[in-house]
């Protein structure tokens, strides 16, 4: 007879066995429970062998029976039990694997969050420095300044120790009389200035920037024509598309801004080669070869003559471009314009016209081309021209209308702010006005002059 008993996990079966021919075990022997170890399937096995049926009407066996069964009841329990406790265990353990998991993908990410925080903080402070690197040359340049500054402030209380002396010194002059010592200073200076005929370019020196302001294009002006104490100035930004020309008193005035007028123009310029001579305006008329005398008195235009056969509107520009076709200026001898034509292949024309009514005079044809210039002026009727608008330029070549005959010349400049895109002589002051990359610059000249005496006829 076999009997199985079965349990939750871990697994309990007990087989009772009757009595098998191949067994030793007497049949006249009482019931024996045998335990084995698990099976494959990892379950416990108890083996129990009951006596022959026959005996388990007695009650001794009966009784042992249920002392057996009761045994058995019992250790199903504890089974149960400790199955209980297994499963809870092994939910326990299955719940801290899953934290350890957990744990151990956190423990990763903040391994990598810590090199990548590391590596993105190494990273600003690395930007941090590319940053602190530009300072290094200012502060150097502090260092260097304060250097300056101490040098400066001895040289000013050297100065204020001269000036003192200076000021004891002339204690003994009355204001009146200084004043007039100044005045005969000045009218020799000027019957000086006044014997001093035309000369030849020999240098230029500087420049001086006066003021950085507009566009990289543009035009700046004063009147060589006006008296000294007229120092208005005329501001003209941009190359093309506008109207507006502001007016300034005085060059203290151009420097802080001070503007005294604005005027609107009836016609759009074009290029910044202006002028102003005698209180009015000459310009390049927009998209045409017209030049128009503007008033500034009246407000109103005065003449506009179209230039016979002239190129404009970007035909035959100086180098930089900017529409630059047509260039009026002026100097000791008269007024004039610069410009090229087809007639003359494309070459530098020049003209003098007449202020009032901008009939030309006289024309000369070079033999240079109007686009390889890269800026140009007169001085004294000689046209001088420069080979670049850009670093390096220098006065190349040089046309006099007096004798018709030309010359290559080496007379270097500094550009300072490598673009010039304006460059006009001012007979009154000797200088070179320039529009230098948005600023406003003013260059010396150095002229080769004969002085002509009482004696000379």
């Amino acid at each position: 007879m076999r009997v199985p008993f079965s349990v939750l996990y871990p697994v309990l079966s007990i087989t009772v066995f009757g009595f098998y021919p191949s067994m030793t075990i007497s049949p006249q022997e009482g019931w024996q429970v045998y335990s084995s170890a698990q099976d494959a399937d990892g379950r416990c096995i108890c083996t129990v062998v009951a006596p022959e049926q026959s005996l388990c009407s007695r009650d001794a066996k009966s009784r042992q029976l249920r002392q057996l069964l009761e045994k058995v009841q019992n250790m199903s329990q504890s089974i149960e039990v400790l199955n209980l406790r297994t499963q809870r265990d092994f939910q326990y353990v299955m719940k801290m694997e899953s934290q350890m998991k957990g744990l151990r993908s956190k423990f990763r990410q903040i391994e990598d969050d810590r090199k990548s925080i590391i590596a993105r903080n190494f990273q600003e402070l690395k930007d941090r420095m590319d940053e602190l690197k530009p300072l290094i040359p200012v502060l150097e340049q502090y260092k260097m300044d304060a250097a300056l500054i101490s040098q400066f402030k001895e040289e000013i209380r050297n100065l204020s120790a001269v000036l003192t002396g200076i000021q004891e010194e002339l204690g003994a002059y009355e204001y009146d009389e200084l004043y007039k010592r100044v005045l005969r200073l000045d009218s020799r200076l000027r019957s000086c200035m006044g014997k001093l005929t035309c000369g030849k370019l020999m240098k230029i020196t500087g420049p001086a920037t006066i003021k950085t302001s507009g566009t990289r294009f543009g035009a700046w002006m004063t009147d060589p024509s006006a008296l000294t104490r007229n120092n208005r100035v005329w501001y003209m930004d941009s190359y093309t598309n506008s109207k507006i020309v502001r007016e300034y008193k005085t060059l203290e005035d151009f420097v802080t801004g001070a503007v005294s007028r604005t005027y609107t123009l009836p016609f759009k310029w074009e290029g910044t080669n202006h002028i102003v001579f005698n209180g009015s305006l000459y310009y390049n008329k927009y998209q045409s070869n017209i030049i128009v005398k503007y008033s500034f008195e009246t407000g109103s235009v005065l003449a506009q003559r179209a230039l016979e056969f002239a190129g404009f509107h970007n035909m035959y520009p100086y180098t930089w471009g900017g529409y630059s076709d047509i260039d009026v200026m002026a100097d000791e001898l008269g007024m004039w314009v610069v410009y090229a034509t087809n007639q003359n292949a494309g070459n530098i024309v020049i003209s003098q016209i007449d202020p009032d009514t901008l009939q030309v005079l006289n024309t000369w044809n070079t033999e240079y081309s109007k686009r390889n210039a890269g800026e140009s002026f007169m001085i004294c009727g000689t046209l001088y021209i420069t080979n670049s608008h850009l670093s390096g330029a220098k006065v190349y070549y040089a046309y006099s209308t007096k004798t018709s005959t030309y010359e290559y010349v080496d007379i270097p400049f500094h550009n300072q702010y490598f673009h010039i895109s304006m460059l006009g002589y001012n007979a009154r002051e000797r200088a070179l006005y320039a529009w230098n990359n948005g600023h406003q610059v003013i260059f010396n000249v150095t002229l080769f002059h004969v002085i002509k005496t009482d004696d000379d006829s």
